[in-house]
């Protein structure tokens, strides 16, 4: 009898919990072997800012810390609300354009800094 059958017989809840946690495991080591390479393509940094953008994007983009991007844009810096900045431009009942430019300009003031 091989081990695996073994394993199967006398062992199946805990077989199928190792299975499932390397499944798990799996999912994120790809997971975040796609988040890298993409992030490390030059052209996802310093992006210009643009209407379909999340204030995180923009903060990962341009290196800036994500609070303070939402700060400057009055939006909560909650991990699941990820609205764009034409929906932040909505809200705000502003033209998309005058976001952009407060973006714009929260970039400009970060590279004068550095």
């Amino acid at each position: 009898m091989s081990y695996l059958s073994h394993l199967w017989r006398h062992h199946r809840g805990e077989f199928l919990l190792v299975l499932l946690a390397m499944a798990v495991t799996l999912f994120f080591l790809v997971r975040m072997a796609i988040f890298a390479l993409s992030w490390s393509d030059p052209a996802h940094r310093a992006q210009a800012p643009e209407p379909w953008m999340t204030p995180r994007y923009i903060a990962h983009s341009w290196g800036l810390a994500p609070s303070r991007v939402a700060e400057v844009l009055g939006v909560s810096p909650e991990v699941g609300d990820r609205p764009t900045l034409e929906e932040i431009a909505e809200r705000r009942g502003v033209p998309v354009e005058q976001v952009l430019a407060e973006v714009r300009d929260l970039i400009a003031g970060a590279g004068r800094s550095r």
